[in-house]
């Protein structure tokens, strides 16, 4: 992760004659969920063919200060696409150049580089039935349908498969009365949507003085998950979690996995970057970047970004972002809308 940048003096200076001094003011809602790929064109496929999801709009192809800037890295040429799931969307990122590393091939359940996106189906066995048809990965050894002594998570299924790069994802179905009513709505689509992303951390309640008490996400519910079925959902023994989801007002829910058992996930390597195949950035959306900035040092996090960077003719879709992480080096990107 990229060290801790400092707040210059004219940034505070500017947020506190704006008057804006609460991120929970202006984080208006949790927007794409991006990754690194290594082949644009492979992932594109195995995403629209096995998991129905619809490209918007075209390709986009950047190299520019200002995207080096924004991403931290020097010297890059990058290809950009998005697709969409109902009413959420994953962005695509691949680097031409420089190329970063790999997924890293050892990554378990429980190392703190972990992310992955809950793709909402309406029928598991169906939707596990077409990813065996397509030789997708397992990451579970199948799907898993949770215990009825848990009344948070008792009747969800669940199943944790990987893309042609080795990112986790994950096939979930709600029974009647679980997550977003709109889960339940009658129809022929088999994937529905995208309900959080879920990220390992080592410290809930340092994950929540960032993400609720600097960033002004509130919590929607908290368990915690043990047992044979989380094990095998997982695929890491004794796995014992506390797991806090976060919402903001709009978008995909942020879902916090801390694992009381074991405590053997690594850290995030600290020299990892945007290019690296194990990054995955979550979009916070915002008016007021400035003040989510100083919420982020607030919150113990840290930038990448030198600071809110302007993107002439905003070619991403924003005029103004910046990328930040969070105390566990998870990288979220503040987007700015007018």
């Amino acid at each position: 992760m990229t060290p801790r940048r400092t707040l210059g003096p004219a940034l505070a200076l500017l947020v506190a004659l704006s008057g804006v001094a609460r991120a929970d003011e202006s984080v208006r809602a949790v927007g794409a969920i991006g990754f690194t790929v290594s082949d644009l064109d492979a992932a594109l496929r195995f995403y629209t063919e096995v998991l129905d999801l619809e490209p918007q709009g075209e390709i986009v192809e950047i190299a520019n200060p200002d995207a080096e800037r924004l991403q931290g890295v020097f010297g890059l040429r990058m290809r950009v696409a998005r697709l969409a799931l109902g009413s959420e969307s994953i962005e695509l990122t691949e680097y031409l150049a420089p190329r970063g590393r790999a997924f890293p091939e050892d990554t378990r359940g429980n190392d703190r580089w972990f992310q992955h996106v809950a793709i909402v189906v309406r029928d598991m066995q169906r939707a596990y039935a077409r990813l065996r048809e397509h030789r997708v990965e397992h990451a579970s050894s199948g799907p898993q349908r949770l215990p009825d002594w848990n009344p948070a998570a008792g009747g969800i299924e669940a199943f944790y498969f990987r893309d042609p790069d080795g990112h986790f994802l994950e096939l979930i179905q709600f029974p009647p009365g679980k997550g977003d009513p709109r889960w339940q709505v009658p129809g022929r689509a088999l994937f529905l949507g995208i309900d959080h992303t879920a990220i390992v951390v080592a410290d809930t309640e340092a994950s929540l003085a960032f993400y609720r008490d600097a960033l002004g996400l509130r919590i929607a519910g908290a368990s915690e998950n043990h047992g044979t079925e989380q094990e095998h959902l997982n695929n890491v023994f004794g796995a014992r979690l506390r797991i806090t989801a976060l919402r903001a007002p709009r978008g995909p829910g942020i879902e916090l996995l801390e694992y009381l058992a074991p405590r053997t996930g690594r850290p995030r390597p600290p020299d990892a970057r945007a290019n690296d195949v194990l990054h995955w950035q979550t979009d916070l959306v915002t008016p007021q970047a400035d003040a989510v900035a100083v919420q982020v040092h607030a919150g113990g996090g840290s930038w990448i970004s030198p600071g809110p960077v302007a993107l002439e003719r905003a070619p991403l879709g924003f005029p103004r972002g910046m990328l930040v992480a969070d105390p566990d080096g998870h990288v979220l990107r503040v987007r700015e809308t007018r």
